[in-house]
């Protein structure tokens, strides 16, 4: 795929004009993943101003720019269209049902928190997520086994960009307020009743099985598969 950057390389110096090279510093970073307010004021700067081609640029590739201005954030989705057919950039993928139930109880953690402060980071430690994750899975859950998946999702969830470590700070994260625009309200209000299919999907047949037991979160008991918001190379959902 040839990126606005490529196309740079290529025009006669002359054409390498300032609006050239705004657009590229935009489309870039959009296209490498989420672009925060907080993290980089200069690019969100440049995204403000050149919004529209930037949305128009976006398009030629088959992607929806969104921008969050109360949140502060800006990512690209994949266009879907029933009757049209239009070449996907990044391949679907449906996420475990750990990862989409972590995502879950991520983001009603989120929504708590949003109702209770004013202070627009929600930290958790690993020992806070784990708990989390400890409360809603079925009591025959392998306590031991639980706790060595811990980590491994952690991993996964910061690959798709929905958590960041937080610096100088050990088994410490940054709740990405990104999970908002994948998880949504609506799906919200119907988590008891979603959670309990998951846990009907379980059915373990001895106190271990519940651990290795991992169905595939379809659309109709976890949040749908989809492209990730960050890393845009591996899993996400969206609601």
């Amino acid at each position: 795929m040839t990126t606005p950057t490529d196309a740079v390389a290529h025009l006669p110096s002359a054409a390498i004009t300032d609006d050239v090279l705004d657009l590229s510093r935009v489309v870039v970073p959009l296209l490498r993943g989420v672009v925060y307010q907080a993290d980089n004021a200069a690019t969100w700067a440049l995204l403000r101003r050149h919004h529209a081609r930037v949305r128009d640029h976006m398009a030629v590739m088959g992607l929806e720019l969104l921008v969050d201005e109360a949140e502060g954030y800006a990512h690209l989705r994949q266009m879907d269209y029933d009757d049209v057919d239009i070449p996907r950039l990044v391949p679907r993928h449906r996420l475990s049902f750990t990862v989409s139930l972590m995502l879950a109880l991520l983001r009603k953690r989120l929504a708590e928190f949003d109702a209770s402060s004013s202070d627009p980071r929600l930290i958790l430690t690993r020992d806070q997520i784990a708990e989390l994750l400890r409360v809603h899975l079925p009591t025959s859950t392998n306590e031991v086994r639980l706790t060595n998946e811990v980590d491994a999702l952690l991993t996964k969830v910061v690959g798709l960009g929905f958590l960041r470590q937080v610096t100088g700070q050990e088994r410490t994260y940054e709740v990405r307020r990104i999970l908002k625009a994948y998880v949504d309200a609506q799906w919200l209000n119907e988590f008891d009743a979603r959670l309990r299919e998951y846990l009907a999907t379980l059915e373990p047949s001895d106190p271990d099985a519940g651990a290795d037991a991992e169905p595939h979160a379809g659309p109709d008991a976890g949040p749908h598969a989809a492209d990730t918001p960050a890393e845009q190379r591996e899993e996400r959902t969206d609601g």
